[in-house]
């Protein structure tokens, strides 16, 4: 079943998909452009911050390898060093290395032997701290970063030479270190604005994050460091993205290890979903708006539609007055839009469609009168010209009594025949039912019609048989009755051959109901003028006949509430079908009453 909607609903349901989409759309697209250009903010940042690592981390290192060499060129510690007795050493830099405000307070011998050792805390040993020492003097390095022990130095090695440096021949290394600890990398965070973290390989040396993301952090395999190590300028670095404890991050790797150090590495975090947490605010402020626009549009989108449709809906409410032919409808043209010129167009047509009507009216009227002059004027001709035939036989006196018996029963016969046919045209005439019912019975009016049938001589050698079944009383006028049986009868009759003519009448009664059924041996009704045999003033096989027995027949079964059909035609014959709906109960009761009244 297709489901029909009005088109005030079909432009809503319209209205309501389009903005539906639209606000969709608009979010799908300003979300992913917002977190486009976020994320394209968070890498720009990380380089940023890596670029301003770098520069921090130069100038610690500048600073570093200063007062190093200041330290270095003392010349209490140059005196120091001539002695070259780790004792003596170690015990005159207690007082030295305060000087320094350093973490990590180192003097050595030209090939790395550790003469003093001084540092702020117990975190790295000095085992630990000699090997690191020789491994940058074999490396020829001036400054490394060292991760050792789960701590990270920065440390700047510098050689003491008791005259000049281009003697190149040193009494040994000053060595000065900080370590990174978590002021430092607090610090490092709030210059980069983001979260850092040293790590090499899969350890965490020291980070900014939660300790839940570092554990996290330190599962991940090291990145791939920056080009170039620490040294390296460069302009940008790659970026992935991590989830860290359930958070997302952007994150960069540089590279800080000096070529035969141990990787070490500088990873640099931005999280994306603080980054991003007000897009998600964005989206319901958005979602938001996007509701109540589209509830705003429906409703003035339900307003505008109404102001559209209702010119069409009173045009349509109009079309279907008149197509009940209710011609004044009262239709107001809203002028100025499609809607008013239809309105008007339709208006017209209207009044154009009402004068062609009343004319085809007026036309068929007067071509039924004439066609109805034309056959009433040929039968009127044909029965008067044997009454006057007859009436000049009967003016001669040398006439016979049977000859003169014969032209009164022609006569008789021509103005029955004309009263038949006057009769047929008042009640053709009728518009309205016109009946006298009476309490009768249906089986007597068939025999009266019978009878009249029989007077003609045309007809007496035909057999009609009439069998009656059931009840057949009822409230009905018998004689517009009779007149529709004797109709039928004589259409049978003049279909039957003369000399085996057989017409059978079959009156079944039952429930308040007659059906009768006339059923002739005829040649049968052909097919071109089934459809045509009811209209009126057409006639098929008559010679004399003006067209309106069965039109007329069929109208007073109408009129009784009945129906009147061609049940079946052959060549062995036709059935014309009578059904009768008869209110006997009620109406012989009245009568009874008025009787005993």
């Amino acid at each position: 079943m297709q489901l029909q909607l009005r088109l005030r609903t079909k432009l809503l349901l319209a209205m309501v998909a389009i903005s539906t989409g639209l606000t969709a759309m608009s979010l799908i697209v300003v979300s992913r452009a917002i977190q486009r250009r976020e994320r394209s903010r968070i890498e720009q940042d990380l380089n940023n911050s890596v670029l301003a690592f770098r520069t921090a981390e130069h100038q610690r290192e500048a600073s570093l390898t200063r007062a190093a060499a200041l330290m270095a060129d003392l010349p209490i510690v140059r005196a120091l060093m001539t002695t070259q007795h780790p004792a003596t050493i170690q015990d005159a830099s207690e007082h030295l290395w305060p000087l320094a405000g350093a973490d990590l307070f180192a003097l050595t011998s030209p090939g790395g032997a550790v003469f003093a050792y001084h540092l702020r805390s117990n975190n790295l040993s000095g085992e630990r701290s000699q090997g690191l020492i020789g491994g940058a003097l074999r490396r020829g390095n001036r400054w490394e970063l060292w991760a050792a022990d789960g701590h990270v130095y920065e440390a700047a090695l510098q050689p003491i030479y008791f005259g000049g440096a281009e003697q190149n021949d040193p009494l040994g290394f000053l060595v000065l270190g900080f370590e990174i600890d978590e002021t430092v990398v607090r610090e490092l965070s709030a210059v980069s604005g983001s979260d850092v973290a040293f790590r090499s390989g899969a350890q965490v040396w020291g980070s900014s994050l939660p300790a839940e993301q570092q554990r996290a952090l330190a599962s991940i395999a090291a990145g791939t460091p920056a080009p170039g190590g620490p040294g390296a300028q460069s302009s940008a670095s790659q970026v992935a993205e991590l989830r860290l404890g359930g958070e997302h991050f952007l994150a960069t790797t540089v590279g800080l290890s000096l070529p035969g150090q141990p990787p070490l590495e500088l990873t640099v975090l931005r999280s994306l979903d603080r980054a991003t947490a007000f897009l998600h605010s964005l989206n319901r402020l958005l979602l938001a708006l996007g509701i109540v626009a589209v509830v705003a549009g429906s409703a003035l989108m339900f307003v505008i539609s109404h102001t559209i449709t209702r010119p069409l809906q009173t045009l349509v409410s109009s079309v279907r007055a008149l197509g009940r032919g209710d011609y004044e409808y009262p239709l107001v043209a809203h002028a100025g839009d499609e809607a008013g010129e239809l309105t008007l167009a339709f208006e017209q047509m209207r009044t154009r469609i009402q004068k062609t009507q009343r004319e085809l009216v007026e036309s068929e009227r007067l071509a039924t009168i004439g066609q109805m002059a034309s056959s009433i004027s040929h039968d009127l001709r044909h029965h008067l010209a044997a009454i006057y035939a007859n009436a000049e036989f009967l003016a001669d006196d040398r006439r016979s009594s049977s000859d003169r018996s014969d032209c009164y029963g022609e006569i008789r016969s021509a103005v029955l025949e004309m009263t038949e046919m006057l009769e047929s045209l008042l009640e053709f005439s009728r518009t309205r039912e016109s009946l006298r019912r009476d309490y009768g019975n249906v089986a007597e009016s068939i025999e009266r019609a019978v009878h009249a049938v029989r007077l003609h001589r045309e007809y007496q050698s035909i057999l009609i048989d009439v069998h009656v079944n059931g009840s057949t009383e009822g409230a009905f006028d018998s004689k517009k009755l009779e007149r529709v049986f004797h109709n039928l009868l004589l259409n049978s009759c003049a279909a039957v051959p003369p000399a085996k003519g057989l017409i059978r009448v079959t009156v079944e009664g039952a429930a308040n109901q007659v059906t009768v059924r006339i059923r002739d041996n005829g040649c049968g009704v052909p097919r071109a003028v089934r459809d045509h045999i009811f209209e009126p003033f057409f006639s098929f096989g008559k010679e004399n006949g003006t067209g309106l027995g069965l039109n007329v027949a069929q109208k007073i079964v109408a009129d009784h509430g009945g129906e009147l059909c061609l049940e079946s035609t052959s060549e062995q014959g036709s059935v014309f079908r009578v059904t009768l709906p008869l209110q006997a109960v009620a109406l012989r009761a009245a009568q009874k009453a008025e009787v005993q009244g």
